[in-house]
C-alpha cells in the first residue's frame, strides 16, 4: 500500500503542478462576463486546511526537494494548490512552536504557502507566547501570507486580522486552547465593528486522536455559535486543529463548525499508545461558499459546505487529494472512506455538507 501510495503522489504532483499554473491565473478574480452583477451581490469561497506541523522528516524532503541547497515546500503542496488558488480566501493553521525549535518553521516555508494560494494561517499553539515567534511571523509578513492568533506586542494583538475575500472583509481570529470563550466573543464583536462582515475564528482545542470531539469542544461550539448582537451571530465558521485526526464538521445553531481539520503535513507520528496511526496522515480541506446578504448588515449566509479528504504520504513527502488520487486509479478508497464516515459523524449530510472535487 505505502509503494502504490508512492507512485501516486508522485504522478499527482507532476500533473497538478501543471494544472496550477494555468488555475493560477484564475485566483481571486471570477472571469469577466458581459452583465457582470454589482460587487454587493457577489458571494465568495473560503477554503480552510489543517495543521501543518514542520518535523524532522518534513524539512528533510523539503531540503531534498531544493537539491540540498535550502527548502522546497511547493513540490509538497502541489496537489492542493489547485483547490486553494480558486478559492476567493484561502486560510491554513501553522504551528510556529518556538518552545519545540524542530517545529519552528524556516522561512521558505511561508513563501511557498503564499505561492500555493494561501492568503493566511492562524498560529495560536502552545507556545504561542515564546519570543522565537517573531522570525516566523516576520517570514510571513515578507511573503505576503497574513497571520492570527499570535503578536510582537500588544498594538499587533490588538489589531483585527482582516482578509479581503471578492466584496467581503473577513476576520480571522485565532486561539490556543482553553482560551475564555468570553474573550473570544467579545474579540468577534470587535472585529465586527472594525469592518468584518463575516468572523471566522480557528480553536486549537480537542483531545489528540480522538475521532469525535470532546464534551468541551461540543459545549464551546454551543455558546459560540449562540451567541449574538443585535440578532445577528457573532461567529460565522469555526475551524479546529489540534487533534491529529480528522473529526466530525456540524451545523450548530445555523453555524457551520469543524471539530477538527487534522494533520495537512506532519511527519510521522504516533498515538499515546505508541503505536503508528496512520489516521496521523489523514486530514480534510473544507471549502465554504458565502452569499451576500439581501439587505445591508445582514448575515452572510454559507450556501454551500463542502469537505475534500487528504491524505500526507509521509514516504514521498506529498499531499494526495484522495478523490484525484482514487479517480486515477490509486487504491485508497479505504482511507477515503474513513474520513468521510468521520467527517459525516454527527449528521452532517443532513444539514448540507457533500464531498468537493
Amino acid at each position: 500500500m505505502i509503494g502504490r501510495r508512492h507512485q501516486v503522489a508522485l504522478a499527482l504532483t507532476a500533473l497538478l503542478a501543471a494544472a496550477a499554473a494555468c488555475q493560477n491565473q484564475e485566483r481571486k478574480e471570477p472571469a469577466a462576463t458581459a452583465h457582470p452583477a454589482p460587487p454587493a451581490a457577489r458571494g465568495f469561497t473560503l477554503v480552510a486546511s489543517g495543521d501543518i506541523l514542520p518535523h524532522t522528516s518534513v524539512l528533510e524532503r523539503a531540503n531534498y526537494d531544493a537539491g540540498g541547497n535550502g527548502y522546497d515546500f511547493r513540490p509538497m503542496l502541489a496537489a492542493v494548490q489547485p483547490v486553494v488558488a480558486r478559492a476567493d480566501l484561502a486560510l491554513c493553521h501553522l504551528e510556529t512552536l518556538s518552545a519545540q525549535p524542530a517545529l519552528t518553521p524556516p522561512p521558505q516555508l511561508a513563501w511557498d504557502l503564499a505561492a500555493a494560494g494561501y492568503d493566511g494561517c492562524s498560529t495560536a499553539s502552545d507556545g504561542s507566547l515564546d519570543d522565537g515567534i517573531r522570525a516566523a511571523l516576520s517570514a510571513m509578513d515578507q511573503a505576503g501570507l497574513r497571520h492570527a492568533g499570535t503578536a510582537r506586542s500588544e498594538d499587533e494583538a490588538r489589531t483585527v486580522t482582516l482578509l479581503r475575500a471578492g466584496p467581503a472583509k473577513v476576520a480571522h481570529l485565532s486561539y490556543p486552547y482553553d482560551t475564555d470563550e468570553n474573550l473570544m466573543i467579545a474579540d468577534a464583536r470587535a472585529a465586527r465593528r472594525a469592518g468584518a462582515d463575516v468572523v471566522v475564528v480557528s480553536i486549537r482545542w480537542g483531545t489528540s486522536w480522538q475521532d469525535a470531539p470532546d464534551q468541551r469542544q461540543l459545549s464551546l461550539a454551543q455558546d459560540l455559535t449562540a451567541s449574538k448582537t443585535a440578532g445577528r451571530p457573532d461567529v460565522d465558521l469555526i475551524l479546529g486543529t489540534h487533534t491529529h485526526v480528522p473529526q466530525a464538521y456540524e451545523k450548530v445553531n445555523g453555524t457551520w463548525v469543524v471539530y477538527g481539520l487534522g494533520d495537512q503535513i506532519a511527519g510521522e507520528t504516533t498515538n499515546p499508545g505508541g503505536a503508528r496511526d496512520s489516521r496521523g496522515d489523514e486530514s480534510t480541506v473544507g471549502r465554504f461558499t458565502f452569499a451576500a446578504p439581501a439587505r445591508p448588515g445582514g448575515r452572510w449566509e454559507v450556501t454551500r459546505a463542502e469537505f475534500l479528504p487528504q491524505i500526507y504520504d509521509v514516504d514521498a513527502g506529498r499531499v494526495v487529494d484522495l478523490g484525484r488520487a482514487i479517480a486515477g486509479g490509486a487504491e485508497l478508497t479505504a482511507a477515503r472512506d474513513r474520513v468521510r464516515d468521520v467527517v459525516l459523524s454527527r449528521g452532517a449530510a443532513e444539514s448540507g455538507l457533500v464531498a468537493g472535487r
